[in-house]
């Protein structure tokens, strides 16, 4: 079985920053793309930010400039760094992982409130 854990979320100000980790565990041989999204309340669920095994990454048009995805191959974990937060950015994050042989797995997610 293969199990991400996300941590780092609560409560800041508009303009502050936080970092969400996510970290797999498990029987993992090689973990492929790793992923950010976020659902907000009545909102669908929304790519935030990817990244794969060799460090190329992708950024919805609302957080570039502002978050930045990066991973720790040897730990199975995958970073988000998030700068000059928005209201409008509160949301459950949630990640994701391919890992090999499982396929796709999520996280619990991890509740992000930006609000003053």
């Amino acid at each position: 079985q293969v199990q991400l854990v996300e941590s780092g979320g609560g409560l800041v100000q508009p303009g502050g920053s936080l970092r969400l980790s996510c970290a797999a565990s498990g029987s993992i041989s090689s973990i492929l793309t790793m992923g950010w999204y976020r659902q907000a309340p009545g909102k669908q669920r929304e790519l935030v930010a990817t990244i794969t095994s060799g460090g190329s990454t992708n950024y919805a048009d609302s957080v570039k400039g502002r978050f930045t995805i990066s991973r720790d191959n040897a730990k199975n974990t995958v970073y988000l760094q998030m700068n000059s937060l928005k209201p409008e950015d509160t949301a459950v994050y949630s990640c994701n992982a391919y890992v090999t042989f499982y396929g796709l797995k999520w996280g619990q997610g991890t509740q992000v409130t930006v609000s003053s």
